[in-house]
């Protein structure tokens, strides 16, 4: 998840405002307060706003309770009433937090999983923190990138398709000879709503002439971005067989049982972006590849710290419920809850889940 950009300017006028208004005296002064937040010096930041239980709440911690909000939400906090709110609600959450730890859901498997994705997120942002900014990459690894990987940055000529398609080999031969012969677009358009098995049957729900046919955007057989699951690849082929825009295939197009009068509506030539156009997300993807590489190092130097054994027989033995591999399946029931009434009781059948068939 990306952070919104934080008003340091703002925050710490928030917190400088809390240490001058505050009537809570201090309980005790940590002796390890963790960095200081922005603007606020060690011992302000070590400054106890609350205690809860043995917990305490400083002024740091309030301080980093503002700066993971989004800067339009931290606006709400500027007033002394709002900032005892916000106080309030950390305490709340201190308390849930207490109860549920001597209640024991702290060991629970989802808590737990949910604890061990945090701290991995921790970890790879603290593995992060040594990266450069885009724009502090240097310009030298810009254009070696840029130079290593010359097809990312050349755009290969488009053509637009259009067709009228028939079921027929003898009616396709004869819209086609009538097609070569039609001068403009409206007359192609005619002739498409007259004869296209893809043409509306209400006419006023029709397409402009000019755009009628239109089966969409492709670039030059080959090229794997260019395809297009409206335009079969004959069709494809046949379109950059036309010499000019405007104008229809010489020869009938067979694909997947139909029969195709192409015509090219349209022409973008090929383009290879410059340096100066590439840059920006040439930086982006150097910081992403960097990225990548520390959370390798990162995932090696910890392999060989805490050995890693896989029991490859036991997990081939793994043999998923037919109620988590079939679409649409209801969950199986509840044993603690021998009564509660499953989807179909309750009104309708659950939804298939976004994992089925994967």
């Amino acid at each position: 998840m990306i952070r919104a950009p934080v008003r340091r300017p703002l925050l710490a006028i928030s917190l400088a405002a809390l240490v001058s208004s505050c009537d809570e005296p201090a309980l005790q002064v940590p002796a390890d307060a963790g960095e200081p937040v922005l603007g606020l010096s060690a011992e302000q930041s070590a400054r106890v706003l609350a205690k809860v239980g043995d917990r305490v709440i400083t002024l740091g911690d309030f301080g980093r309770t503002l700066e993971r909000m989004d800067q339009f939400d931290r606006l709400r906090y500027q007033t002394k009433e709002r900032r005892r709110e916000l106080l309030s609600e950390i305490i709340d959450a201190e308390l849930l937090a207490l109860e549920a730890k001597r209640r024991g859901l702290d060991k629970e498997a989802a808590v737990e999983d949910a604890i061990r994705q945090i701290l991995r997120e921790a970890m790879i942002a603290q593995a992060r923190k040594g990266l450069p900014a885009p724009a502090d990459i240097p310009a030298s690894e810009v254009r070696a990138y840029y130079e290593a990987n010359a097809d990312k940055f050349s755009e290969p000529e488009r053509r637009r398709v259009s067709a009228v398609v028939v079921g027929d080999r003898a009616l396709g031969e004869k819209v086609l000879k009538e097609a070569q012969k039609a001068a403009s677009s409206s007359a192609w358009g005619e002739l498409f709503l007259k004869h296209s098995q893809s043409a509306p049957k209400d006419k006023t729900k029709a397409p402009p002439l000019d755009l009628a046919g239109e089966l969409g955007i492709v670039s030059p057989p080959g090229d794997p971005r260019g395809a297009h699951p409206q335009v079969p690849e004959p069709v494809r082929a046949a379109v950059f067989r036309i010499a000019s825009v405007g104008a229809v295939s010489d020869e009938l197009v067979e694909a997947d049982g139909r029969f195709y009068i192409v015509r090219l509506s349209g022409l973008t030539g090929g383009h290879r972006r410059a340096l100066a156009e590439a840059e920006r997300s040439i930086r982006v993807a150097l910081l992403q590849q960097k990225m990548q590489e520390q959370e390798r190092a990162l995932e090696d130097e910890l392999r060989k710290k805490f050995p890693v054994e896989i029991n490859d027989a036991a997990l081939s033995s793994v043999k998923l419920p037919p109620q988590l591999t079939q679409p649409g399946s209801a969950p199986p029931p509840d044993p603690a809850k021998p009564n509660a009434p499953q989807p179909e009781q309750a009104g309708g059948a659950a939804p298939p889940s976004s994992d089925a068939g994967k």
